[in-house]
């Protein structure tokens, strides 16, 4: 009989090799479709190193297109995320209320800007900035990429949040009433320290997120982020499309490889510190959850 293990019984030595042979199976279904990718990439001259050699020998690219570029993505993203995150702890308090007048319209509010695109909320943001305030069109897509981004996720995270709070033991918060605390100490010093652990990973994901979402500034207002400078790039070296994307992407990669690292040692770091429940929030925020607590 072969060895249990907390979710599955451990493979057994005919399981191991077709687990073997699977695996053999996609390395080669893999290699093929690599192969049959690049073949047709040099057949399309894609691989020419005329397409390349911009990215390593002028500098401009990099001073005048791509750091530029990361930078305006930074920035929006760092907007977005400072404004979003506690915009969206507040509406998921806020929905966890006893009190139906505080609830309902956080409820309204959070399931109103979640349910729309948030390609659209730029787009509309983007237009009533023009209608209603005197902002300068130069600067006018940053406004719009961080609202619409603020207004979509600051929803989601409100869920997040909820999701975080209801998934702690009921045990805390009568523990914590029992001793007399009230609503405000409750959620402050006992539920909110806990659910951070819990939430953190759903958290992280999000804010990957809105930094992938900025490049949708740049497709559709224009806004000169990181993807929307390969435009600029295509039309002032010659046509390297796949070049310039491969390098976007490849920035991308390396920018939200940082900020899940950086999460993940943070999220090590509070588990040794503070005692969690071992909660973690990993499914669809807001699926299944109940009201107010």
């Amino acid at each position: 009989m072969s060895d249990l293990s907390v979710l599955y019984d451990a493979p057994g030595p005919r399981a191991k090799v077709r687990n073997w042979i699977y695996t053999v199976v996609f390395l080669a279904v893999l290699a093929l479709a690599a192969w049959w990718v690049l073949g047709t990439m040099a057949e399309k001259n894609q691989l020419a190193g005329n397409k390349w050699l911009p990215f390593v020998n002028d500098s401009r690219v990099w001073t005048t297109y791509l750091l530029p570029g990361l930078l305006n993505t930074l920035k929006s993203a760092a907007l977005a995320i400072l404004i979003a995150v506690p915009v969206g702890a507040l509406f998921g308090i806020a929905r966890l209320s006893d009190h139906r007048w505080v609830r309902g319209p956080a409820g309204v509010v959070v399931e109103f800007f979640r349910a729309i695109p948030v390609l659209l909320l730029m787009l509309f943001t983007y237009e009533a900035y023009a209608l209603l305030t005197d902002i300068e069109p130069e600067i006018r897509p940053l406004y719009a990429v961080v609202t619409g981004l603020v207004l979509y996720n600051a929803s989601v995270i409100a869920e997040i949040v909820r999701a975080g709070i209801l998934s702690l033991p009921h045990g805390q918060t009568d523990a914590a009433k029992a001793i007399g605390m009230r609503k405000g100490q409750l959620m402050s010093f006992v539920l909110l320290p806990q659910a951070v652990t819990a939430m953190l990973p759903a958290l992280v994901s999000q804010l990957v997120v809105i930094v992938k979402d900025t490049a949708l500034g740049g497709a559709m207002l224009g806004f000169g982020e990181l993807l929307g400078q390969v435009r600029e790039i295509t039309a002032n070296y010659g046509a390297n499309t796949i070049a310039a994307f491969t390098v976007v992407a490849l920035i991308f990669i390396a920018l939200n490889y940082l900020l899940t690292s950086f999460a993940g040692w943070l999220e090590g770091r509070a588990r040794r510190t503070r005692k969690s429940t071992g909660a973690v929030v990993t499914a669809a925020p807001g699926d299944g959850l109940g009201g107010g607590a």
